[in-house]
């Protein structure tokens, strides 16, 4: 069965059971149906026999065993009549070399150490797969560098490591689902309504960039590879992290993430100002924020507040019977932990979350999410630039990671400012 044939069966039947329906034959057109994927199920598995065939015609030809006449080649020198065992392994080993990441290697490691460092442009052999939003003077950071930035930041970023991590195109619309399907009891003649979830919702990802200068005099002492690369993942973590948390709280959504605090989708009633009196008491946290946290976004939902406010006002905490609601559990293993009304508390830095004490009536100074329901999307790959700063005359070198995020569900944020 050709795809032309499959593709006008499939279209008679569609316009037959089409037809029944309108007349009102709910019979007749689910017998249509059945019959539709029916010829769905067998030309696909029809496609799936072909495409197996041709990759067995495919790898005979490509390893020479085929004359001209596609008979098999049994005359010939030796070398021609190698067996298909022997020209299969060559084939394997030369796909392993191909496959193998050449920014990886410790050839292009070295360098990129010399780039930046000494400004030795990077050898020809390596610009194939240059940066694609970036100059040609850009250098490819080497892979073993960006998988440990990237490991670092998912280990030390409070909340770069609880957000889910995309790498889809930019521009791309992401749905989100704004209806979930409702169970119904149903007897054997009377099947349930099917739902139609509405992917109306959805939002897409732009391309920005994230930038870490690095002044060379801060790498000149760095001589050998292994302390160039770990002074290299300090440096651009540090920074990194520093940025990206600050986006996922507060970013503009201009040439930057969108912010929990600033995304506009966030409703108004999403938004609870605490007077002073409610937010040093149990009772008035627990009527006017947790009794609004809606009941399906409970179960993993965190607190995001500033130290100086979990420690001044909500550490020791205790509900009208004295029992302690805002605590720290000093674990074995982990740490200290610190716990709100049973929910986890991120303590953020100041220029994140307002502290309470020096904030202004209005300002935000704690944040209610399920971190998973804010996305960041990059491709994780990074470039640097190298250039001389004639103010300070020193060369800069100035990594850049293309992402963007903000928030795939709004339903289950609560941001508290402070009241009067």
């Amino acid at each position: 069965m050709t795809k032309e044939q499959y593709e006008a069966q499939r279209k008679a039947l569609m316009d037959s059971a089409q037809e029944l329906l309108n007349s009102g034959d709910l019979e007749g057109c689910k017998a249509k149906q059945a019959e539709i994927m029916d010829l769905d199920s067998k030309f696909e598995k029809v496609g799936l026999e072909q495409a197996n065939l041709n990759a067995l015609l495919n790898t005979i030809n490509r390893n020479g065993l085929l004359t001209p006449n596609g008979l098999f080649n049994a005359t010939g020198t030796t070398e021609e009549n190698k067996t298909v065992v022997d020209k299969l392994e060559n084939q394997k080993v030369a796909q392993n070399v191909t496959r193998k990441n050449k920014f990886a290697t410790e050839e292009y490691r070295m360098a990129y150490m010399d780039n930046v460092l000494k400004g030795t442009p990077i050898p020809e052999k390596y610009n194939t797969d240059a940066f694609t939003t970036i100059t040609e003077a850009a250098a490819v950071i080497p892979t073993t560098i960006v998988e440990e930035v990237i490991r670092e930041m998912k280990t030390y970023g409070q909340l770069y490591a609880r957000v889910r991590k995309l790498n889809v195109k930019g521009g791309v619309s992401f749905p989100i689902s704004s209806l979930v399907p409702v169970a119904t009891w149903i007897t054997e003649g009377t099947p349930s309504d099917k739902q139609k979830v509405d992917m109306s919702t959805n939002v897409s990802f732009l391309y920005y960039g994230l930038e870490c200068k690095i002044a060379t005099s801060l790498l000149a002492n760095e001589v050998s590879l292994a302390s160039f690369e770990t002074t290299m993942v300090t440096l651009i973590t540090e920074a990194m992290i520093k940025a990206i948390d600050l986006a996922i709280v507060k970013g503009t959504g201009v040439a930057s993430p969108t912010g929990i605090t600033v995304d506009t989708r966030v409703s108004a009633d999403q938004v609870i100002t605490l007077s002073a009196d409610d937010f040093k008491t149990w009772s008035g946290w627990k009527k006017e924020v947790f009794a609004k946290i809606p009941l399906s976004y409970r179960a993993g939902g965190t607190f995001i507040m500033a130290s100086g406010t979990f420690d001044g006002y909500i550490d020791g905490m205790v509900d009208s019977t004295g029992q302690p609601i805002g605590r720290v559990n000093y674990g074995i293993t982990d740490g200290v932990q610190e716990r709100f009304g049973g929910k986890e508390v991120i303590l953020v830095e100041d220029d994140v979350v307002a502290d309470y004490e020096t904030a202004a009536a209005g300002d935000v100074v704690a944040i209610y999410a399920k971190l998973g329901d804010y996305a960041i999307n990059s491709n994780l790959q990074m470039a640097t630039y190298r250039w001389l700063d004639q103010d300070l005359n020193q060369y800069i070198n100035k990594a850049i990671m293309i992402a963007d995020g903000k928030l795939l569900d709004t339903n289950g944020v609560l941001i508290i400012k402070k009241g009067e």
